[in-house]
């Protein structure tokens, strides 16, 4: 029997690997596998389709799948997750102390579609009591000058939106053009120590895991999007392939708790992955809808809230149906 071919893009992800070489293979499916830079994936996997499946940043897939005639659907698979609270810098000159001084300032973020942006202006407007038409936002590459939006957007009736193609925020955030900018990575003038700038929250981790312990989100930057015309021609993919990267992620976390050997270049990594699991349970990178629900949800009214998302979506639309179809032996 013939199998289907498929190609993939992906960062290059530990709980990818058994999967990307070929030591778990998905029922049915062969696999032709890129492993690019995130950045790069995005782009050409929204303007272009180059690959049938795909990592892509969820605010950007929001921004597609919630189109009347979208042409993609997800896999309930998470590439990569991270608490943002780390990703506030601000110009010590601002006088920024809380997230209610934000009020009134010019914050910038690398698109508005970015999905650590997106988180964080979506605690402010809605827990934080900064909404988004508090702020003056700003539009410009993290650390090079030119970064343009990747999907149409309709701001929200009194956002205030400036692009900048001629700077980056590093430098704005640095001179004090802007008094805060939220980024994944942190900006050159960050990681230079420039004595202007800091974190708004220092201690961010503790800030973290009591906002995981009081609302149960634990946040997805990343999630794996497919075409659509796949499914109608063969339904069975997408179950498949969620099957083979559940067993390639549980095949990962093994490795990651095994206190035998190093496997990874770093001290006591197995015994802070047991502190993780302590905090998340059994499974500290769950896959699937009812796992992430609460995740899906808050992510689903932010996009639409910023006017990324079209509509207002629930996770199981934008999933296959009986993707999480209950399988008992």
């Amino acid at each position: 029997m013939s199998r289907k071919q498929l190609s993939i893009a992906t960062t290059d992800y530990d709980h990818f690997r058994d999967l990307r070489l070929g030591t778990v293979v998905p029922e049915g499916i062969d696999l032709t596998w890129s492993m690019l830079s995130h950045h790069e994936i995005f782009a050409r996997f929204t303007f272009n389709r180059e690959w049938d499946v795909s990592e892509l940043s969820f605010a950007k897939f929001m921004a597609q799948v919630s189109r009347p005639d979208s042409d993609i659907i997800g896999l309930p698979v998470i590439c990569s997750r991270l608490f943002r609270f780390s990703s506030f810098y601000v110009n010590k000159a601002s006088n920024i102390k809380s997230v209610a001084d934000l009020k009134g300032k010019r914050v910038g973020s690398p698109e508005w579609a970015h999905s650590a942006a997106v988180y964080m202006r979506g605690w402010m407007h809605n827990e934080g009591g900064v909404k988004l038409q508090d702020v003056h936002w700003y539009q410009a590459g993290a650390n090079a000058p030119g970064r343009e939006e990747k999907v149409d957007l309709a701001l929200p009736e009194g956002v205030t939106l400036t692009r900048v193609a001629d700077k980056s925020l590093s430098e704005m955030l640095a001179s004090g053009e802007i008094d805060c900018a939220i980024i994944a990575r942190p900006p050159t003038c960050f990681l230079e120590e420039d004595p202007r700038v800091e974190r708004l929250f220092p201690n961010f981790l503790e800030i973290e895991e009591d906002y995981y312990q009081e609302s149960g989100v634990w946040p997805i930057m990343h999630i794996i999007a497919m075409k659509k015309h796949l499914l109608d021609e063969s339904p069975w993919i997408a179950r498949n392939l969620y099957n083979a990267f559940e067993e390639s992620k549980r095949r990962s976390l093994e490795r990651l708790f095994d206190p035998a050997v190093s496997r990874y270049p770093l001290a006591w990594v197995p015994t802070y992955a047991r502190r993780m699991r302590d905090i998340f349970g059994s499974d500290p990178f769950p896959f699937g809808i009812e796992k992430n629900r609460k995740t899906f949800e808050q992510m689903l009214l932010y996009t639409h809230q910023q006017g990324i998302a079209s509509r207002l979506m629930t996770p199981d639309e934008i999933f296959p149906a009986g993707i999480m179809t209950k399988v008992v032996v």
